[in-house]
């Protein structure tokens, strides 16, 4: 539909569809949902809100009626509950839409679980040891999902527990990740091998999810930005990883999403990136080590101005190219 769409914009743009003809254009094309597809949001809609609100109820009664119910009262009612998820989702399985819906739910209860565990034994364990167990326990009934936002949720589950870890703990397996950016490198690398794989089963195995894709590289490329800026913002510019990591994230990103395949989304973010990184380099040797004028705002105003609209033009051109 996408591309549809885009062949429709680029004839009306060029004047072939006359603008009175443009409503029966886009009728004729499709592009407006039929009542039929709009019953069918709206089923789906309130199965997927049903089995989240019944999920997350289960939650909020425990947590309501906590001092007026016993302990084996809490986790009978969480385990029927986890049970019953299960039970639906072998007994809907031939419905793959109740299969994610019920599965989703037990993903969910598996987590009220073990947070119940962890409140009423006291155990004492930190909680990225919680997210990561969450996340362990649930890797079976994910992959057997084979769900793209039930995977997200569990790639989230890991970068928490191990952004935890780290801020707790400090770094993993020493040498350079034993930093105080040691999070933020774990993160980056987590992000970074899902993008890959997730990459490589859309173009091989035809995987779906191509919004699963921009938001992993949201989540490697938001934290690599993060340690380039804090290397900007440093006492001293000591040769470090995210010197020669930084460049060569760019380098790549720009061979794979406008040489390989274009991807406006993801030449964006890398633009937003540099754009972000060269402000606050101005910003250092502009502001911080010279005089706070009018003249030194204006001037690096005018260079976010410039990179901007550099930016802008340079993307519209791109998507003019790669319009049919």
């Amino acid at each position: 539909m996408a591309t549809t769409r885009r062949k429709l914009m680029s004839l009306i743009e060029q004047g072939v569809i006359p603008p009175e003809q443009v409503p029966l254009a886009f009728k004729v094309a499709g592009l407006h949902p039929s009542p039929h597809a709009w019953a069918l949001l709206i089923d789906r809609l309130l199965l997927w809100l049903g089995g989240l609100a019944l999920a997350c109820a289960v939650l909020f009664f425990v947590a309501f009626n906590w001092s007026d119910m016993g302990r084996l009262p809490r986790f009978a009612l969480v385990q029927a509950a986890l049970v019953l998820s299960a039970g639906i989702a072998v007994w809907g399985s031939a419905s793959v839409m109740l299969f994610r819906v019920a599965l989703t739910a037990a993903f969910l209860l598996i987590g009220v679980l073990l947070a119940l565990v962890g409140q009423v034994y006291q155990t004492g364990a930190d909680p990225w040891q919680l997210f990561f167990l969450w996340s362990l326990l649930t890797l079976p009934l994910v992959w057997v999902a084979r769900f793209d936002a039930l995977w997200v949720a569990w790639i989230g589950l890991l970068n928490l527990s191990v952004w935890l870890y780290s801020s707790t703990w400090g770094g993993i397996l020493g040498s350079v990740f034993f930093t105080d950016n040691a999070g933020l490198w774990w993160l980056v690398l987590i992000n970074l091998a899902a993008q890959v794989v997730w990459e490589w089963g859309a173009q091989r195995r035809g995987w779906p999810g191509r919004w699963a894709i921009c938001l992993l590289a949201l989540g490697s490329g938001v934290p690599l930005t993060l340690l380039m800026m804090a290397w900007v913002s440093g006492e001293t510019h000591a040769l470090t990883p995210i010197v020669a990591v930084y460049p060569v994230w760019l380098a790549v990103l720009y061979g794979v999403y406008r040489q390989w395949r274009l991807e406006l989304f993801m030449l964006a973010g890398g633009c937003v990136s540099m754009i972000a990184v060269v402000t606050l380099l101005l910003a250092r040797y502009v502001l911080w080590e010279g005089q706070w004028n009018e003249g030194s705002l204006l001037l690096l105003a005018g260079a976010v101005f410039a990179m901007g609209a550099a930016a802008v033009t340079w993307l519209k051109r791109l998507n003019a190219e790669g319009a049919p």
